[in-house]
């Protein structure tokens, strides 16, 4: 967890504990369920829990803000940015169930009471949110048009609301039609993990 402490030095007793947690929890559930890749988890901190707080470096979520984290999995990025805005409310939704079913009860079994977890497709749920997170689920011409309108109007936040998503490697042709509007943090500016070195937040503003 050293690498979460080496960029977040001022957390909480709580958060600390909270993110200590999530290991063993979920190595307990790794061996029940394949939620994450065998060889990711002596990564985890680094390609899990790191890679989703690249959010937090650009995007502090006002309190009350409402985060709707699309494609979840294991709970990527939500669960850690849950812990990290205690303030924010968050939706995690999958339509897998099995990963639902890992994700509500690490929301549960870490109390957070500031997140939920459900079994939906984004198309079907209801309900609008200042933003929209998400962990390369898809190209973000497909993405777009399933949350575009889930976006609330009422701002809260530094950002106008939107999209915050996390995705590596080469997006010249990808971000091409949203060119007028996006913009990129390379996530290697926050954090010097190897790891990052392709990786970016993508932000666009709906």
């Amino acid at each position: 967890m050293d690498c979460i402490l080496k960029y977040f030095p001022n957390l909480t007793e709580r958060q600390r504990e909270q993110f200590a947690a999530l290991l063993p929890l979920y190595e307990e559930w790794n061996a029940q369920i394949n939620v994450i890749s065998r060889k990711d988890m002596e990564h985890f901190y680094e390609h899990h829990v790191l890679h989703s707080l690249a959010i937090a470096k650009v995007m502090p979520f006002a309190s009350m803000s409402e985060v709707l984290d699309v494609g979840t999995g294991g709970g990527f990025p939500g669960v850690p940015l849950a812990i990290m805005f205690p303030d924010a409310r968050f939706t995690l939704i999958d339509s897998i169930g099995k990963k639902i079913k890992v994700v509500s009860d690490v929301i549960d079994r870490m109390g957070l009471t500031n997140t939920k977890a459900m079994q939906i497709r984004a198309e079907e749920l209801d309900g609008e949110y200042d933003f929209v997170v998400s962990r390369a689920v898809t190209t973000l011409g497909e993405f777009v048009p399933w949350v575009k309108k889930k976006i609330s109007k009422t701002q809260y936040n530094s950002l106008r609301n939107g999209i915050l998503y996390l995705k590596g490697g080469d997006l010249k042709n990808e971000l091409f039609p949203f060119r007028h509007k996006v913009k990129t943090w390379d996530i290697s500016d926050f954090f010097e993990e190897e790891f990052f070195e392709t990786k970016k937040v993508i932000y666009l503003p709906l």
